[in-house]
């Protein structure tokens, strides 16, 4: 590169640019598969003969283990490499999601989706640190802003592109399709990596994953997670209460055992250090409650369209088309914004979503459940989906450039681990509240009836959903209003 070119740090080469790409349609792939499975739940329950229980652990099952994965991923990519462990996490994915089309009961879904989760956790945090390390600090934001284009169209695609397959390959074979369209594009982008992707490592010398505070933070979350899910079902006996104690205490062990491991010059799972940057830490707890806001709703939104107002799967994806293109609209405005307004970008984007959020509670409120068409929804939808385009991608670019470069990995994975325990968090607490709420007169209930009393129960979860996104509103201004590199 000549001296001319290097002085113009917004020119970046376009094999860069191709690493790039192949990055996202990983990203595009996980992120599709949180929520494609949204629209396929009621024929899962159907097909498979699932209970309430084990659709939300379809769910959060893939978002916990996604999460759990996320920080020692992160923290061998930094020793080892991130495109390498981009590669090993995409073929894993892909093998779990054949897997996934193939399981023959709940159970063994359950467990599919879980090591489909695991997987997705090894290759993501290599995205965020492979764009951190790839990009100069001037183009960054755009990459990140793409990314967060990326993050925000996927999730909401997923419950259109899910129904479109149902509605094409029927009941009993439409949900597996759902996991069979990632084969394609898992080979492509596989092969695709092993070209293009830099063999870039900035951490030789990290020492190894941290055993004992993955199992220590691994137990925290599922005593968290168990009972949040099964509570409903069980009545909220003694030993839920009892795990979501034991849950906190050995958090709490998790983050003293961190501070003994540095002691001992040793590499830890969490690096405790990084928690004493406000904005770092600002950052993650603004992750995790906005996601537990963004995520649930298309799983409210899913299960009460097909089996409370008895539309179709492919009607059901098509309300997320508003909110899709919301995203589209938002995210490619985040970068400009961000780097103009600084940290009002972050309040406009939360702020927009809480109102979105807020409007459609008010509409299952105010609307019978007969009367509620994609229409009716369209406004709110765009405006919460707009909101997100602008949120996603500088929170995160807040955030990971906080931290030094040899860390990008570890911060990386901090920040995935904070925004999947949301999502996983968040669909336990609305699976929760949403199932707790349906309450059925005695007899056969009309077609009008379950409609309305599917509708209140929704109403309840989404009230929980705007709710959060609220309080993700108010953490906003936890951050320092500007971030200098």
């Amino acid at each position: 590169m000549t001296d001319s070119s290097a002085a113009r740090p917004l020119t970046v080469p376009r094999s860069t640019w191709l690493a790039l790409s192949v990055l996202l349609l990983g990203v595009a792939m996980a992120l599709l598969d949180t929520t494609i499975v949204n629209v396929a739940l009621p024929t899962i329950r159907t097909s498979l003969d699932a209970s309430e229980a084990t659709l939300s652990w379809i769910v959060s099952g893939y978002a916990l283990a996604y999460g759990l994965a996320l920080i020692p991923s992160g923290r061998l990519g930094d020793r080892f490499g991130h495109s390498r462990m981009f590669i090993i996490g995409l073929t894993g994915f892909t093998l779990a999601s054949l897997w996934c089309g193939l399981a023959g009961g709940p159970t063994e879904l359950i467990v599919a989706r879980i090591v489909q989760g695991a997987s997705g956790g090894v290759f993501f945090p290599a995205v965020t640190a492979l764009i951190q390390l790839m990009f100069p600090a001037l183009v960054r934001g755009k990459a990140f802003a793409v990314m967060g284009a990326t993050i925000g169209f996927s999730t909401a695609l997923g419950p259109i592109v899910g129904g479109l397959l149902i509605e094409a390959f029927g009941v009993e074979e439409g949900w597996r399709s759902i996991f069979f369209v990632n084969l394609p594009f898992g080979v492509i982008a596989v092969i695709a990596a092993v070209r293009l992707l830099p063999r870039i490592v900035e951490g030789r010398g990290s020492t190894g994953v941290d055993g004992l505070g993955l199992l220590l933070l691994s137990a925290s979350l599922v005593a968290l997670l168990v009972p949040l899910i099964q509570g409903e079902d069980a009545g909220w006996p003694l030993w839920t209460w009892a795990s979501i104690v034991g849950s906190l205490v050995l958090l709490a062990l998790f983050a003293l055992w961190e501070v003994a491991v540095v002691r001992r010059g040793r590499s830890p799972l969490v690096p405790p250090h990084l928690f004493t940057h406000g904005q770092f830490t600002g950052g993650v707890l603004l992750a995790m409650v906005y996601f537990a806001a963004f995520t649930s709703i298309f799983f409210t939104i899913s299960i009460m369209w097909q089996s409370g107002l008895g539309h179709s799967a492919l009607s059901s994806g098509l309300v997320s088309v508003p909110f899709a293109a919301g995203s589209i609209i938002g995210a490619p405005l985040s970068d400009r914004l961000a780097r103009k307004l600084g940290r009002t970008v972050l309040a406009i984007g939360a702020g927009l979503v809480a109102t979105g959020l807020v409007a459609v509670w008010v509409l299952l409120v105010t609307v019978p459940g007969q009367d509620l068409t994609h229409l009716v929804l369209a406004g709110p939808l765009l405006l919460a989906g707009m909101g997100s385009g602008i949120f996603i991608a500088p929170n995160t670019q807040f955030i990971v450039a906080t931290v030094e470069r040899s860390e990008a990995g570890a911060a990386s994975g901090v920040v995935g681990v904070a925004q999947r325990i949301g999502s996983a968090a968040g669909i336990a607490v609305i699976g929760a509240v949403l199932f707790g709420a349906l309450d059925f007169p005695p007899g056969r209930p009309t077609p009008d009836v379950v409609a309305e009393v599917f509708t209140t129960a929704a109403s309840h979860a989404m009230a929980v959903s705007a709710g959060l996104a609220i309080l993700a509103f108010a953490l906003v201004f936890a951050l320092p209003k500007r971030i200098t590199h």
